[in-house]
């Protein structure tokens, strides 16, 4: 639970701190989002199959504080990605922030007080897969917004 707690609050202090680029309403937009796309994964995957949980294989309300750790590291991902880089410089960046959730996931999984996370049939190599693929969704997101609030301005200036 400490290391929960501490990394849930260092998190959201750096999101605050070093946003540049992105709106409170585009933060407020991936807040929802990563919370209710962490929730429905959680549902599937701790819930229902049981490949990994927090603290407990039940439903806990501590678990509840995982759920605003990782708004905040969306943001600063988004907030740093190298939007008019070249391909490469994109897929770098990707592969950097994979190996940073990678590690942080294995740090989860340290024994009490520090870690809060377990495998049941989930492993590392299930994250190695997946993240990436996460990411992307978020991204394909969080310009799908930018574009609604573009287009949204745009229409709303000509009235």
């Amino acid at each position: 639970m400490v290391g929960l707690i501490i990394a849930t609050v260092f998190f959201n202090l750096i999101a605050l701190k070093i946003n540049k680029r992105i709106s409170l309403s585009h933060m407020y937009h991936i807040w929802v989002f990563t919370i209710a796309f962490q929730t429905v994964f959680d549902v599937f995957v701790d819930f229902k199959y049981h490949g990994y949980w927090y603290f407990t294989k039940n439903i806990d309300w501590q678990a509840a504080l995982a759920l605003f750790l990782v708004p905040p590291v969306n943001i600063v991902f988004l907030n740093y990605f190298p939007y008019k880089k070249t391909f490469m410089k994109k897929i770098l960046y990707i592969t950097g922030w994979e190996i940073v959730l990678l590690l942080y996931e294995v740090i989860a999984l340290l024994p009490a007080p520090w870690g809060y996370f377990h495998y049941g049939w989930w492993s590392l190599w299930h994250s190695l897969v997946i993240n990436p693929i996460l990411l992307m969704i978020l991204l394909g997101y969080y310009k799908w917004i930018v574009k609604l609030e573009k287009r949204s301005t745009m229409s709303s200036d000509f009235k």
